[in-house]
């Protein structure tokens, strides 16, 4: 099994300690410095992601993934996103798994789901593999999980549009139709933005024709951690 590639707990012990240190929080709360990280973490992972965690982290994808709860809470739900990020790593060995502060980004590319050019039909490899992620994600319901539609540069910026939408979207329905929540999703079709391979070869379109997922914790999920349940 591949390493999953963890962003964000380094930083926010780098965090804890300067805030610790600093003279105009010293004696402040711990609900004060929890603040203070949380706030400044949040905005140092969202800039690590989109500089370091791939190409499809920039934007929407590093701002869904880029708060930080922080203290004791935050503990809690990253111990329960490594479990979720392990178990899915197993599951779809070909899949890129990264845990990015608090949350999950879920990479499916030409290894696990293969669109075809112009296409935003599923291939029966397709459906298989996102069958497998369906018992992780429903061991795990209290996680809201954005889908991010992408695409090759064929055809116009508007047309891949509104494609890269569709992918997303035949995603989440399909993982709807296997007993997945309708309300945990949603979805974004982000066209052409964010290549992560050179769209100048048959090769790198292929990559470039793919979903990602970004897996947080809901409401429920952050008061129960805050409450300690």
């Amino acid at each position: 099994m591949k390493k999953i590639i963890s962003i964000g707990s380094s930083v926010v012990l780098i965090l804890v300690s300067l805030v610790s240190s600093c003279d105009s929080v010293k004696n402040a709360s711990n609900t004060q410095k929890g603040a203070v990280i949380g706030t400044v973490g949040g905005a140092v992972i969202g800039g690590i992601i989109g500089n370091n965690a791939g190409k499809g982290g920039k934007g929407a994808m590093g701002a869904v993934l880029g708060g930080v709860i922080g203290g004791v809470a935050g503990g809690v739900i990253g111990n329960q996103m490594d479990k979720q990020a392990k178990k899915i790593d197993e599951a779809l060995p070909g899949a890129e798994v990264q845990r990015v502060g608090e949350g999950i980004r879920l990479v499916l590319n030409e290894n696990a789901i293969r669109f075809d050019t112009n296409k935003s039909t599923l291939t029966t490899q397709a459906q298989q593999n996102l069958d497998k992620l369906v018992p992780i994600l429903q061991e795990y319901p209290e996680t809201n999980i954005q889908i991010f539609g992408y695409t090759d540069t064929t055809g116009t910026p508007e047309y891949n549009l509104t494609l890269s939408q569709k992918r997303a979207e035949t995603v989440k329905w399909h993982l709807v139709s296997k007993g997945l929540k309708a309300s945990r999703f949603t979805t974004v079709g982000n066209g052409i933005a964010d290549p992560i391979a050179t769209n100048d070869t048959p090769e790198g379109r292929t990559q470039n024709r793919r979903v990602e997922f970004a897996i947080t914790a809901n409401e429920q999920m952050i008061q129960d951690a805050k409450n300690g349940n």
